[in-house]
């Protein structure tokens, strides 16, 4: 079928308007990012492996940190422009404390099914009956992230069910890459571990899988991203293109959903890519793992940001009165979600 001019003119102005914003032969705008490059981060790594970022003109430069409390100094001086980790203790008294960054996203939720935290026991304690219930917690060495994380969260609710607070069990600080290895030679005797370190502490005989981060906490907002003030301010247009690239992340990630699994649809797309930036080098973990659900939106969930400071407030872990409004700012996600649109199944 041939066209007229006037269709012709029609059918161009439509394909210029949804084209990828990238100019031919524009130098990339970068954006520097931190992150610990974990299985929550899929979005960002499918973001960047599937050009989402590079169609918007960006070019994401990755900083691994091994926690999102390690990332708040960096991102409030501005030298980081992004961060993706959990809400932490760390992060209400940042922002307490004057730093200039805000929380403006989801990225790991713990949907029904979808535990990415796990609370692990030693096989041995398990088999021999020394843990049996939450109560059975009491006097075990266990091990987290870093001081006031997520993984605090998920273990003083954990607590909390058998009668219990953190001041009943010994807490050390461990990375979640270690963990497995401090297991295996008996150091430590109970965990919260996120995704697939879990798993490769399960497949290797030396621990249990005890409850997750669903049961415990369901809905619960397990990460997050992060802009630096001076990234907002500064540079804005380049922060909602880069939301705008991060959503569609997301949504793929949702494809890669099913069954408690990475089963859907995408999900071999996903696990590739999962294989090529994480630490974990094996496809066959990722198809064992139980994955965190998303917000194919990314909206933050401000009550249970509410939770998580309330939590880390009564750890005396907050030294000031911080809310968390003051700590957010959705601006960017809904300024995103209005070039992106809504979300109408498989990206």
């Amino acid at each position: 079928m041939r066209l007229t001019r006037r269709e012709a003119t029609a059918a161009l102005l439509s394909a210029a308007v949804l084209a990828p914003t990238r100019a031919f032969g524009a130098t990339p705008t970068v954006v520097r990012l931190g992150a610990t490059l974990s299985q929550s981060d899929a979005p960002i790594c499918v973001a960047i492996a599937k050009g989402y970022f590079a169609d918007q003109g960006l070019d994401v430069q990755i900083t691994p940190l091994q926690t999102a409390a390690m990332m708040m100094a960096p991102l409030g001086a501005g030298q980081l422009d992004v961060a993706a980790g959990a809400p932490t203790a760390g992060l209400f008294n940042a922002v307490g404390h004057g730093i200039d960054l805000k929380c403006v996203a989801s990225e790991s939720i713990s949907a029904p099914g979808y535990g990415v935290i796990a609370v692990l026991v030693r096989k041995d304690l398990i088999d021999k009956g020394r843990v049996k219930s939450f109560k059975d917690f009491k006097g075990l060495t266990f091990a987290e992230v870093g001081q006031g994380t997520a993984a605090f969260v998920t273990m003083s609710e954990a607590l909390r069910r058998g009668g219990l607070t953190y001041r009943d069990v010994r807490e050390v600080f461990i990375a979640f890459p270690e963990q497995i290895a401090a297991f295996a030679n008996g150091s430590i005797d109970a965990s919260c571990t996120i995704e697939p370190f879990a798993t490769k502490a399960i497949q290797g005989n030396y621990a249990v899988r005890f409850s997750a981060s669903d049961v415990l906490i369901p809905n619960g907002m397990n990460g997050c991203i992060f802009f630096s003030g001076n990234f907002v301010r500064s540079q804005r247009d380049v922060a909602v293109k880069w939301m705008v690239a991060y959503i569609r992340g997301l949504r793929f990630c949702a494809g890669a959903l099913k069954n408690g699994r990475l089963a859907g649809p995408n999900a071999a797309e996903v696990i590739d890519v999962l294989t090529k930036f994480t630490a974990i080098k094996d496809p066959a973990v990722f198809r064992e793992i139980v994955p965190n659900a998303v917000d194919v939106n990314g909206h933050l969930d401000l009550a249970n940001l509410r939770f998580d400071l309330a939590t880390f407030r009564s750890a005396n872990l907050i030294d000031g009165d911080t809310t968390v409004e003051q700590v957010v700012d959705t601006s960017i996600v809904e300024a995103a979600l209005k070039i992106v649109g809504p979300f109408r199944g498989r990206s």
